[in-house]
């Protein structure tokens, strides 16, 4: 077994695009609460070449990521530390996506900061979500920095109440990863670690795909046409960040989040998404005086970029 450890949280598309990318010579720790998607991974992995040992998780279970964290020690040198792991709006409700998107970050970065080795790196897979969801006001982002874990989901502005859709909580769970990340950098630090997250577009993964399927697909498809490379992202793409972000030439890099949209957040911001969306003019009748033609409607909220 290999003395340094690769710890990647979420079998997914990324997932396994970031042990392909990086798990070359490392022992890759890979942790997902689906069995079925452990095994097929590890054979997928491991038939490339791979030193793969997986662990069962469940991401909103203190008891379960402090069991992976004693694994990842137990392991090696555990010097970079990758969390995929999330549900995006189609796949679950408010609740539940609360529960992994947020508490799960929160407890992973938790149990992972006192085992992290000197010069080792995180990175937590966020979303372009985080960055256009309706602002959060001071006070609430600084609650969902240092509220302690295992009270987060009772803070008052994350009630059943206030959160209601699963777009909603998509959105404040994104942003919560984002300060969460940015506060847990100094401990991380203490360490001799860095921490950092990324924020995807659109991405061409199974859950993408889901997205894309469901009620916002149109939107989100409207939304890589506006941007400046016209594409759906790759895991791929994903993977290549994450490398800049856990190896040496990011060493003056932490606590801050890293956008690999394509360009679909500065087009929403620019108003170029509703130039491209608005309604075509009415056309002009012949008699003078034609009505003016209506105003492009703005637009200030994307939906979900599905990252997992």
């Amino acid at each position: 077994m290999s003395a340094k450890v690769l710890v990647i949280v979420g079998a997914g598309g990324m997932g396994l695009a970031v042990a392909r990318r990086l798990g070359a010579g490392r022992t890759v720790l890979l942790a997902d609460i689906g069995q079925d998607a452990l095994r097929a991974a590890e054979q997928t992995l491991g038939d490339e070449g791979l030193t793969v040992v997986t662990q069962v998780v469940d991401v909103t279970s203190a008891v379960s990521v402090q069991h992976l964290a004693l694994t990842a020690r137990a392991a090696g040198e555990v010097d970079q530390v990758v969390h995929t792991a999330g549900l995006s709006p189609v796949q679950a409700p408010a609740r539940a996506i609360l529960e992994v998107d947020l508490l799960g970050v929160a407890l992973v970065l938790d149990a992972f900061a006192p085992v992290v080795a000197a010069g080792g790196a995180g990175v937590v897979i966020a979303s372009m979500a985080g960055h256009l969801a309706p602002a959060l006001t001071p006070e609430q982002e600084h609650a969902l920095a240092h509220t302690p874990a295992d009270q987060l989901l009772q803070l008052p502005f994350l009630s059943p109440d206030i959160v209601t859709t699963p777009a909603a909580a998509y959105g404040i769970a994104k942003r919560a990863n984002h300060v969460r990340v940015a506060a847990a950098g100094s401990s991380w630090g203490e360490r001799g670690a860095r921490l950092n997250s990324i924020s995807p577009g659109v991405i061409s993964t199974p859950m993408g795909q889901q997205e894309l399927a469901g009620e916002s697909g149109r939107v989100m498809r409207a939304m890589v046409d506006a941007s400046a490379t016209g594409r759906l992202g790759t895991p791929g793409d994903i993977a290549a960040a994450a490398a800049f972000l856990l190896g040496p030439d990011a060493s003056f890099i932490t606590g801050t989040d890293l956008l690999v949209d394509g360009g679909v957040v500065a087009a929403v911001r620019s108003g170029r998404l509703g130039t491209l969306t608005a309604p075509a003019a009415p056309a002009a009748p012949a008699a003078p005086a034609a009505p003016a033609a209506p105003a492009a409607p703005a637009t200030t909220t994307g939906p979900s970029g599905p990252t997992a």
